[in-house]
């Protein structure tokens, strides 16, 4: 009875913890950047190491993603020295293009190709968009989620 009730606790504390490092697996998924190229999660982050980085998880079809895009440009503009990484879930790759240029967002861009299912969106349990995250200099995953540009926890991500 012991061990069952240790093991119910240590499951309950893990539940809450967000995690500090990418998978394996999800490092690995495969996007494709603006150039039609494949790269891999690892490859997107690997062009900033040693650099903050802010993801936006977005859609051109994601009402919330677009009214939300003022306050990103907002960041953006207050925090030059930030990339600014956007994974979108666009259903093709047309779309997407039509809605960086339409929307005019500056950053590095990058198809998701498995989308929700595949390994990063699994290990984000991705179930909504606009979704957040800030990878610290190291590497390391300092927010690990935020659905609103407007939470205070990013802003206090990026200054850390």
């Amino acid at each position: 009875m012991k061990k069952l009730i240790l093991i119910v606790v240590v499951l309950f504390l893990s539940c809450g913890e967000n995690p500090r490092q990418f998978t394996k697996e999800a490092l690995q998924e495969k996007f494709t950047d603006l150039d039609q190229q494949e790269v891999t999660f690892q490859e997107i982050l690997t062009k900033h190491q040693g650099e903050k980085i802010l993801i936006d998880i977005w859609a051109s079809w994601c009402k919330d993603c677009i009214v939300s895009l003022p306050d990103l440009k907002k960041i953006q503009t207050e925090n030059p020295e930030i990339n600014y990484v956007f994974l979108s879930l666009d259903r093709s790759i047309a779309s997407w293009k039509r809605g960086i240029s339409r929307f005019q967002i500056k950053g590095d861009h990058y198809f998701m190709k498995q989308g929700k299912k595949g390994e990063l969106g699994e290990f984000l349990n991705l179930w909504w968009v606009p979704r957040y995250l800030v990878v610290n200099e190291l590497g390391e995953i300092e927010l690990f989620k935020a659905t609103k540009i407007t939470d205070k926890n990013i802003l206090e991500a990026l200054k850390k």
